[in-house]
């Protein structure tokens, strides 16, 4: 007499694609049919915890879309294909076992934050009820967790760079594992599922910008080949710690983060094919500093796992009691690109529009946030979880952490210099004047800090301060050292525009995590 049939819910949430991936590895080997799910959760698409912003944003849900369209394409060559649901995982999960009666296990891939660990449990006490196996994996970092060189996730170092140089010293990454060629199949009489709509998840689709430096589609396809293009096409990663800190553009950057974000990308692919890069063609600092960017995703995805709830908290890892104001009319000109300051508006302003911000910019606006207006940082990183196109738990509100001066930070009090940065990384005024086209016939560095100018200046650039543009809610003291040094020359001999980090500044961008100077 044949055996039942073994029916293995592959359970897909923030690792959406096939290669290197442990679930479908492991289904593959124990199971008859495979069912690979992805739940639309309802809970993604309501407020954010303190403030109320919308959780997912147009940006991301676009991107989210792309990406489940994409791995359900993949798939379906492959002869499986995606189920897709409306619904609270453990709900959906539920359903089938209860509908199919031949489900023998789930797989899935754990998560680091509450919210996700809460739905596992409940999966877990669902799969226990029914007696249906539950196999979990890690794999959404470059090192496993299993594999760190520390006794528990408690010995993890509160400073990155211990972590590093033991990890690098210590650790080893995991091989790639091999994709798949044929998917089993689904079982019998189950229906794929629509793919839901903007309107229907509470969104608006957003609409495209030409100037956006993250142009791109989400989905393992698209991530692969950006990938390609970034190594083996342009060359562009043997020069990416020179360009890295760029404003404008679409290759200053590798751009991998928002694929990271989803698991369309495995990091673990990244490093293999780093390496490859290296030994075929050329190995430098640039090569190496993918694999330390790399790292700091990881640092921080333990870094959750090591403190949970306290990374949400406002007194953050260190438990340090700061007076943060909860003034809304500064927030909204925060949000909006209408603080006065020049630098700050153009990202902000980006952000918005695009879903996308430069690393640069990154640091600075929640400088400007945090240690500038005083407000409270959770402001900012819940502002950053809704529109963030590469939003990721754990490395937004580690990287919030950092800025407020509450987190893994070995130094204290230290804030940037926003006209000091406008003049180090857009020292010709280009990116403010693509993103804040009022400003547009201010010359060179002056776009920086138009409230400086004479009256016949700003006049003769079409500027009125406080009607076409503000003067600034504040102003730094530590701003006037650099207010007179504004240079309007061009861009640094031997690059085209200012999408490139000015050759004196390539080595910066470190500095934010590691300089010792409380003005950067």
């Amino acid at each position: 007499m044949m055996s039942a049939s073994r029916t293995v819910i592959c359970l897909l949430r923030n690792d959406l694609r096939l290669h290197d991936n442990e679930v479908f590895h492991w289904a593959q080997r124990n199971a008859d049919h495979i069912i690979p799910l992805y739940c639309f959760d309802p809970r993604h698409y309501q407020g954010t915890y303190h403030f109320n912003f919308p959780k997912t944003g147009p940006f991301r849900l676009r991107f989210l879309l792309d990406s489940v369209k994409d791995l359900r394409a993949t798939l379906k060559k492959r002869g499986s294909t995606l189920l897709v649901r409306q619904g609270k995982p453990e709900d959906v999960v539920s359903d089938l076992i209860q509908q199919l009666g031949s489900v023998t296990a789930v797989a899935f891939h754990e998560e680091v934050a509450s919210e996700e660990k809460s739905v596992e449990k409940k999966l877990k006490d669902i799969c226990c009820q029914n007696k249906v196996k539950v196999q979990t994996f890690w794999g959404s970092t470059l090192y496993h967790r299993d594999d760190l060189p520390f006794s528990h996730i408690r010995g993890l170092p509160d400073i990155y760079t211990q972590f590093r140089k033991v990890v690098e010293g210590q650790g080893r990454v995991r091989p790639v594992l091999s994709t798949p060629e044929q998917v089993k199949s689904f079982p019998l009489g189950l229906e794929e599922g629509t793919m839901p709509t903007f309107e229907g998840l509470g969104q608006t689709e957003p609409v495209e910008d030409c100037r956006s430096a993250f142009p791109c589609r989400g989905g393992e396809t698209e991530a692969l080949a950006r990938l390609k293009h970034y190594f083996w096409d342009t060359n562009a990663v043997a020069t990416y710690k020179e360009t890295r800190n760029g404003m404008l553009g679409v290759d200053y950057s590798t751009k991998f983060s928002p694929w990271l974000a989803l698991g369309c990308i495995s990091p673990r692919y990244i490093y293999e094919q780093i390496k490859k890069y290296e030994a075929e063609r050329t190995a430098n600092q640039s090569t190496y500093w993918v694999i330390f960017e790399l790292l700091w995703r990881d640092y921080f995805k333990f870094v959750g796992l090591k403190y949970g709830n306290r990374v949400f908290h406002m007194n953050g890892l260190q438990d340090k009691h700061v007076s943060w104001k909860t003034d809304m009319t500064l927030f909204n000109a925060w949000k909006e690109g209408r603080t006065g300051v020049p630098f700050v508006d153009a990202n902000m302003r980006e952000l918005a529009l695009t879903g996308f911000m430069s690393n640069r910019g990154r640091q600075n606006v929640a400088s400007f946030l945090t240690k500038d207006l005083g407000l409270d940082w959770r402001l900012g990183a819940e502002w950053f979880e809704y529109l963030l196109v590469d939003h990721d738990v754990c490395s937004n509100y580690g990287n919030w952490l950092y800025s407020a001066g509450i987190g893994n930070d070995p130094r204290e009090n230290r804030k940037f210099n926003m006209i000091k940065q406008g003049l180090d990384y857009d020292n010709n005024g280009d990116y403010v004047r693509q993103w804040v086209p009022e400003l547009r016939g201010i010359k060179g560095g002056d776009v920086h800090t138009p409230w400086t100018l004479s009256n016949s200046a700003l006049s003769h650039a079409q500027v009125s301060l406080n009607e076409t543009y503000p003067s600034p809610v504040i102003t730094a003291p530590e701003w006037s050292r650099y207010i007179n040094n504004k240079s309007s020359g061009p861009p640094a001999k031997g690059r085209k525009g200012s999408s490139y980090t000015p050759r004196q500044h390539k080595d910066r961008g470190t500095d934010f995590y590691f300089s010792k100077n409380k003005s950067l």
